[in-house]
């Protein structure tokens, strides 16, 4: 896939530098690779064969040997391991085709786990996910900026009370832990209002390494609001649309660009920077920024961040800002005047980005209630036919289907792609 993102602002607060190149995956495509008969690739065989039935939510062994090119036996021979190792679980049995009756096979909850950690800009949250990217527990930690100390002895404290709660046979099935992390957190002192010292232990923190030396299985890393538009992409409305470009209104706003149901990350890991997209300025209000008539970020006019100034101009105590979105409700005006700003410098980023790209969809998603997730869809979709699109086909504005969890739901599935699907790279190649 909660709070906060990172693929932002490149500006003076400093350039992102590269960033965690983990191996995520995803595989919405068309085109899916073909298996092999031969004995020596079984392991590159049974990830193809989960990421199909991941795909498509259940398939029978006739139609897994069509996509795939396996033989009948093969596929059979693979299928049936996979129910034995726990993977994969029967369906109900099909009737009333011609033919013998087909038993569906689904990828099995509990056939494997995996811990997600999302690190945000003023709050954490932990979950374990199940290899349906169910949630079955969560932890949730606020904090006026994050340290890295505390965010080690917060999820430390986490998987222990989430290992407690599993049996011996069900720890055994847990593929690794994945981190969901802001690109820089040291360049953002001036907005969270954190001592620079605090920030700056973030520069030499290598979570990775320590917390792989706590546990007996991997760990990987990715920048946050990637992980929220692989999230997007797996389990919310990727199916729905070939290429995409998201966008997760935390705490700063964030997001990704899919392409051909793949995640692009770029030349050197930046596309998808959407909070250091330029859009019209000034913002009115509390916001200091640049004079009338020059162009800001959108990291400035469409983050969480913004309407907490807002609110905290009015006197209000914002500290139910970042307990859950569900908070919201009590906010009043401040969140109308925040939803216009939102939809109208989105629009632009939407347009902007699609002036690039043919994007299928624009789809917005965040740290938000519901109720107000759908007012700013719908409140773009009316900015948006009210702007100059000569020359432009603008995408569909879609809400996006994960929520608030999105960025530890990605960080969750890390583990899943790198142990059990494939990487994108071996999914999108051609058929043979």
């Amino acid at each position: 896939m909660a709070a906060d993102t990172g693929r932002e602002k490149q500006s003076a607060r400093g350039a992102r530098t590269g960033g965690f190149k983990p191996e995520y995956a995803v595989e919405h495509s068309p085109a899916i690779s073909r298996g092999s008969n031969q004995t020596g690739v079984r392991a590159y065989n049974e990830r193809l064969v989960l990421s199909l039935v991941r795909r498509h939510g259940a398939l029978p062994r006739a139609d897994i040997a069509r996509l795939t090119g396996l033989s009948a036996q093969t596929v059979s021979v693979i299928m049936r391991g996979l129910e034995e190792d726990g993977l994969l679980t029967r369906g109900e049995r099909v009737r009333g085709r011609v033919g013998q009756p087909s038993t569906p096979m689904r990828l099995a909850a509990e056939g494997v786990f995996s811990f997600g950690l999302k690190i945000g800009r003023r709050s954490a949250e932990l979950i374990l996910m199940d290899f349906l990217g169910n949630i079955r527990m969560r932890l949730h930690e606020t904090y006026r900026w994050p340290v890295p100390d505390a965010i080690k002895q917060f999820t430390l404290d986490g998987i222990g009370r989430f290992n407690a709660s599993l049996d011996a046979a069900q720890r055994r099935r847990i593929a690794g832990l994945g981190i969901a992390v802001p690109f820089e957190l040291w360049n953002w002192v001036e907005e969270v209002g954190a001592p620079q010292a605090d920030l700056d232990a973030w520069r030499n923190a290598d979570l990775v390494r320590e917390f792989a030396a706590h546990f007996p299985y991997p760990v990987f890393m990715q920048n946050d609001a990637t992980a929220a538009c692989g999230a997007e992409l797996t389990f919310g409305r990727g199916p729905d649309f070939t290429d995409f470009v998201y966008f997760f209104i935390g705490s700063f706003i964030g997001g990704g660009v899919v392409l051909n149901n793949a995640l692009y990350a770029g030349r050197t890991g930046n596309a998808g920077a959407v909070g250091s997209m330029p859009v019209p300025g000034p913002v009115p209000g509390p916001v200091p920024g640049p004079a009338l008539g020059q162009p800001r970020q959108l990291i400035d006019a469409a983050s969480v961040f913004v309407l907490e100034r807002m609110l905290q101009e009015r006197g209000d105590d914002t500290s139910a800002l970042w307990l859950s979105p569900e908070n919201w409700e009590d906010f009043g005006a401040p969140v109308d005047e925040w939803i216009a700003l939102t939809a109208r410098n989105l629009a632009h980023a939407i347009v902007a980005a699609a002036s690039i790209i043919d994007f299928s969809a624009a789809i917005i998603d965040g740290w938000l209630p519901v109720s107000v997730r759908h007012r700013i869809v719908e409140a773009t979709r009316v900015e948006i036919a009210g702007l100059d699109l000569q020359g432009i086909s603008a995408p569909d504005i879609v809400e996006g289907k994960v929520g608030v969890h999105a960025k530890a739901v990605g960080a969750a599935s890390l583990p899943l792609f790198n142990r059990y699907l494939f990487d994108q790279s071996v999914l999108f190649k051609d058929a043979v």
